[in-house]
């Protein structure tokens, strides 16, 4: 039996689209018509000056939640700001493009003007996403990327659903192959490798259950 996924009451007070979709407080009008796919204009810093939730946009509190791919929880870093715990596993179980591992990302009709994210762009599906819960975070100072801090909580979803050992471990996989192609281009690149396997062993502490 289905069952109706029910926002958190912080979101479910938000607009919706002529879908009936929830509009986050990060999405950008365009022509008049919230597209899902652009951030607003000073969203992201908008976000992190006021400490504000990038998906509701209500005041946050001391702990913060980070929707990551398997990638981020290597390196600990985010290209979006953080939000309220139960807005942002509401985001990683109602969001289409979190929710179907097949789904690819649309470039067409973006404006002109849509800028790509700091830091290392991922234009993969991931097919698993981690709800990363912490008290430590912030923004960097010569980038619009955020620093995330050791969590108090970790939770990881695929579908709609909490994902298994398994598939977070093939997701953190995909997610180290990348960056390792980046650590190959790097000045130092044995120092690289160095610092992103202790990365990885410290990702590997924060997948769900036990490997069947």
């Amino acid at each position: 039996m289905h069952t109706e996924l029910i926002p958190p009451a912080r979101l479910a007070g938000r607009p919706r689209d002529r879908h009936g979709r929830l509009v986050p407080w990060f999405v950008a009008h365009i022509n008049g018509e919230p597209d899902h796919r652009v951030v607003r204009q000073a969203g992201v810093e908008d976000a992190a000056r006021f400490n504000h939730c990038f998906l509701c946009g209500a005041r946050l509190g001391v702990y913060v939640t980070f929707v990551l791919g398997p990638m981020c929880t290597i390196n600990r870093v985010s290209a979006e700001p953080p939000s309220h715990r139960y807005c942002a596993e509401y985001a990683a179980r109602a969001c289409p493009f979190l929710t179907h591992p097949q789904m690819r990302r649309r470039d067409s009709g973006l404006p002109e003007e849509a800028a790509e994210p700091d830091g290392i762009m991922c234009r993969r599906n991931p097919g698993v996403i981690a709800v990363w819960t912490t008290r430590a975070w912030h923004m960097e100072p010569d980038a619009r990327l955020f620093s995330v801090g050791d969590p108090t909580e970790v939770t990881w979803w695929r579908e709609g659903r909490p994902a298994t050992y398994d598939e977070a471990f093939d997701g953190l996989e995909s997610g180290r192959a990348l960056l390792e192609e980046e650590a190959d281009q790097d000045a130092m690149p044995s120092r690289a490798h160095s610092k992103l396997a202790r990365q990885y062993e410290n990702a590997l502490l924060h997948l769900p259950g036990s490997r069947s």
